[in-house]
């Protein structure tokens, strides 16, 4: 899930007990199912998709034999690989935008799941476009500040390898890329064995909204905590201000 306080969203994310964290490693499963057989192959050092996969799967504490077992079922299993891609938009409460990315292998099921979280959150399922205009989509990875970490060149190692921006932290570095320049950027950072707290092509909002009254705070949860524990849904973006 991405928002507003991202280093807090990260530790948050990490915290999760054993029942999320499995639905956490059933998503980036899928993601790993659809790198290999979309991407070229069960070999990270040929597919770039895959690599950058399997970083975000690191990144995200998932075991290394989990990831090895994830990418050798997906590559000696690939044509049952036949998950669908689907993106949903619409509101939440307060008028909050919110993107919902989906890999499913019923688009029925999965459509009704993600109007009902609507629905129930006191927002509404929009149309294709309705908030996605409203977002850009771009390349983040970020660094926890820590020892052997320095700013300057690290800023200056990212933006020799594409990064568009740089931004400090108190507690690490939030680095932007174009989604082109993702991949080297990334690369860049792991070859000089600088640890990533979390490395994604994410959806960045381009204004943000405040919820202030309890019923829309509630609201919002409820929403939210749906979509978390739907399998079928892999990302949700959203600009609700101040919240992860």
């Amino acid at each position: 899930m991405a928002g507003h306080s991202k280093f807090a969203n990260i530790k948050h994310r990490k915290a999760k007990n054993d029942a999320a964290r499995g639905r956490v490693f059933t998503r980036l499963g899928r993601e790993i199912a659809m790198a290999v057989k979309h991407g070229g192959g069960p070999d990270p050092e040929a597919n770039s998709r895959l690599k950058d996969v399997v970083a975000k799967a690191k990144s995200e504490n998932m075991p290394n034999d989990t990831i090895d077992r994830s990418i050798k079922k997906a590559a000696g299993d690939i044509n049952a690989v036949n998950f669908d891609s689907a993106t949903y938009e619409g509101y939440g409460p307060g008028g909050v935008a919110v993107i919902v990315k989906v890999l499913t292998d019923n688009r029925t099921r999965t459509a009704g799941n993600v109007r009902y979280a609507f629905t129930k959150g006191g927002g509404s399922l929009g149309t294709q476009g309705c908030v996605s205009f409203s977002f850009t989509e771009i390349g983040q990875i970020m660094v926890e500040a820590g020892d052997g970490i320095d700013e300057d060149e690290l800023m200056l190692l990212t933006a020799d390898a594409g990064a568009e921006d740089f931004i400090a932290q108190e507690e690490g570095y939030e680095i932007h890329t174009p989604v082109s320049e993702f991949s080297a950027v990334r690369q860049a950072i792991e070859d000089a064995g600088i640890p990533m707290a979390s490395a994604e092509v994410t959806m960045l909002p381009q204004t943000w909204v405040a919820l202030t009254t309890p019923e829309e705070l509630k609201q919002m949860h409820k929403m939210l905590d749906l979509l978390e524990e739907d399998d079928d849904v892999q990302d949700v973006y959203h600009n609700w201000e101040g919240e992860s």
